[in-house]
């Protein structure tokens, strides 16, 4: 998570400074990067130590592209960037795409790893699995349901003593329980059960496994 560029230099010198190091100039490829600059253009002459996370990810970006290279990493270049600024900075990298740049990115978030062409799914640096997001989400061989029925930390420990559970772990407001594949199981089996133990307000939906879902379980398999 440590800044990569120099703090004491204004945003317009290291910009300068890395191009310089390619052996490019800014007016050169000014283009690929123009998107992304003009955010940081009234900027120019503030210290890179004094900008924000999300705006320094972008001088970042920036300083990386200016030599328009054919394969950028990017490691987890948007954890501890607010919300917003890290939507806006995919945003910027499927641009980016467009202009025929491959890039690898470690992202810790899979809303963001969705958003991929191919995911590897890395556990303790040994591949998982690597896929397209549509094909690990229709690869899941499990029933997948979502439950809510008031707080989750209650139905969790409930689902966990249902015997017909494979998996039951938290998942936002939902506790998500995953059951071996059986084309005549009937949920209204899971609501009985929450009804025996108390719970009232019953919500259960069968879903669609995520790629968070899909690494949950691979995780438990190892």
């Amino acid at each position: 998570g440590k800044f990569s560029l120099y703090q004491d230099l204004s945003v317009e010198e290291n910009l300068q400074f890395f191009a310089s190091v390619f052996n490019t100039t800014v007016e050169k490829n000014y283009d690929l990067i123009k998107d992304i600059y003009v955010q940081l253009e009234p900027f120019k002459n503030r210290k890179a130590g004094q900008l924000s996370g999300g705006m320094k990810q972008k001088l970042a970006l920036c300083c990386a592209l200016i030599h328009k290279p054919e394969v950028l990493f990017l490691d987890e270049p948007t954890t501890g960037v607010d919300p917003v600024s890290r939507k806006e900075f995919w945003e910027m990298l499927q641009r980016l795409k467009l202009q025929g740049i491959t890039m690898v990115v470690a992202t810790p978030y899979m809303d963001e790893a969705a958003l991929c062409d191919r995911i590897a799914l890395i556990q303790n640096g040994k591949i998982l699995s690597i896929e397209t997001p549509e094909n690990i989400s229709n690869a899941y061989p499990d029933l997948l349901f979502e439950v809510k029925a008031g707080r989750t930390a209650n139905v969790l420990r409930a689902l966990e003593n249902f015997d017909q559970k494979k998996n039951v772990y938290a998942y936002g407001e939902f506790v998500h329980l995953t059951m071996d594949e059986n084309e005549n199981f009937n949920p209204s089996v899971i609501e009985e059960y929450l009804q025996k133990e108390g719970f009232g307000n019953i919500e259960i939906n069968p879903i669609k496994a995520s790629i968070e879902d899909s690494f949950i379980r691979l995780l438990s398999n190892h």
